[in-house]
């Protein structure tokens, strides 16, 4: 029974020194300090439940998204939760069509991580007023009422609500025993934290060991800032890893699109399953021509971390521009979106693996390649989830991996909710961490 009528919501600006060490870092991003627009929503209930939402930032630009919550605020205080999860499409359309906020989107940028951040909210109290994780929410929703859910304009062309539910109904057919495969088992995940750009051999090393020791068999590389330093990184990771285990590499949207085919013709002999944002996250027809022309080389072309909404990856999709699809939990609008993404990924036979990493990617999209896997795809074929080793401390119900593999989570919500201690630490500017950082700054 969902319940209460939305009596507060605040948001923070949290961020983690990450740029410190190196994490994170890429091609284009140098100094990333992993940060995220912390959202808590409380309502009347006598529960006394929070919903807790969060949205992936890297630093400065989380001041920006904070502004960006507090302005699509209005929009839930004093609204019945059982309203908003009732006709939940209509809420969703809502918050994307503020006549004001819409022209600064619209359904991207600030203005939709904000979305995300708010509506992950929304989801985490529902799931946890339903006494269950997010991922079983899902699973256990009749189709009709998921269906619901998802805003289908804009992509109508090549995906109905109708065929949407036919793909969820055809999704019941084993799904006791898939449920039970996961609970088992877990879903599969590949690791990308032995080799950031910012990190100097020694540590690639100690860190690719360890995960091997760990069972490690899938392994993500940064590239594209100098070719010969990643001809001699990803000859040293190949080594390392062996000839039999995955290699997937990322340029993190570096290069013109000749340039990264010609690139890549010069990594193909390190046998990458794929490149991974090779060019402008926006090029559609750039990523299809780097698509065709990297077949021969046994490439695949992975995308969308930076995919701004469902829009994108349709014409993705149509124009055959990518192998792999990466959803992002707090990239598209919340899980309305993702799912609208997966079932289109679903009807088109692309495989989903999603991005992860960041602040609490991990925890969230555990939720929805669970799901994905029970309720739509079926499938585990040319399929894995991106795990990132860092912060997971600072959540209250942070990733189970077992033998590399996300474990589904018990814990009702979300996995958003983070502790108190680390979020009041971590809270710029004023938290003990900043506090210490810009003194020293200054000094």
């Amino acid at each position: 029974m969902v319940r209460g009528r939305i009596s507060r919501l605040s948001v923070r600006d949290v961020r983690f020194p990450t740029s410190l060490g190196g994490h994170g870092s890429d091609a284009m991003h140098t100094d990333p300090d992993y940060s995220a627009a912390y959202v808590v929503l409380e309502t009347d209930a006598e529960d006394g439940l929070k919903g807790y939402g969060i949205t992936f930032t890297l630093g400065k630009g989380t001041e920006v998204v904070v502004c960006a919550v507090n302005a699509l605020a209005p929009h839930l205080l004093n609204k019945d939760l059982g309203d908003i999860v009732g006709d939940f499409r209509g809420f969703y359309r809502q918050l994307t069509s503020d006549g004001q906020l819409r022209w600064i989107g619209p359904e991207k940028g600030v203005v939709h991580l904000a979305t995300a951040a708010v509506l992950n909210a929304v989801w985490d109290l529902w799931a946890k007023q339903e006494g269950k994780p997010l991922w079983k929410l899902l699973v256990d929703m009749d189709p009709r009422k998921l269906v619901s859910c998802l805003d289908f304009r804009y992509i109508t062309d090549v995906l109905t609500e109708e065929e949407a539910y036919e793909i969820l109904r055809k999704g019941q057919v084993g799904k006791k025993e898939r449920e039970e495969q996961m609970l088992a088992h877990g879903y599969p995940a590949y690791t990308t934290s032995c080799a950031w750009l910012g990190y100097s051999d020694a540590t690639l090393k100690q860190l690719c060991s360890k995960a091997l020791e760990d069972g490690w068999t899938r392994f993500k590389v940064k590239v594209g800032a100098d070719l010969q330093d990643d001809i001699r990184r990803c000859r040293l990771i190949r080594n390392m890893i062996g000839p039999e285990k995955t290699l997937m590499m990322d340029a993190n949207q570096r290069w013109d699109v000749p340039e990264a085919v010609e690139w890549m013709a010069k990594l193909a002999e390190f046998k990458p399953l794929w490149i991974e944002e090779p060019t402008s996250p926006d090029d559609i027809l750039g990523h299809a021509t780097i698509s065709k022309a990297l077949v021969p080389l046994g490439i695949g072309v992975a995308t969308g971390e930076q995919c701004h909404n469902r829009v994108i990856f349709k014409q993705l999709l149509q124009a055959k521009a990518l192998q792999f699809l990466q959803i992002d939990s707090c990239r598209l609008g919340s899980v309305n979106e993702n799912l609208s993404v997966l079932l289109m990924a679903k009807k088109f036979d692309i495989p989903v693996c999603p991005h992860a990493g960041g602040v609490g990617l991990c925890e969230l999209v555990q939720h929805l390649i669970i799901f994905d896997f029970i309720s739509v795809s079926a499938s585990l074929k040319d399929r894995m989830c991106e795990y990132v080793d860092h912060l997971h401390e600072h959540f209250k119900y942070p990733v189970i991996i077992k033998k590399a593999s996300y474990m589904p989570p018990k814990d009702a919500g979300y996995s958003t909710e983070m502790k108190e201690e680390s979020v009041k630490k971590h809270q710029y500017p004023d938290g003990e961490v900043w506090e210490k950082l810009l003194a020293a700054q200054v000094n």
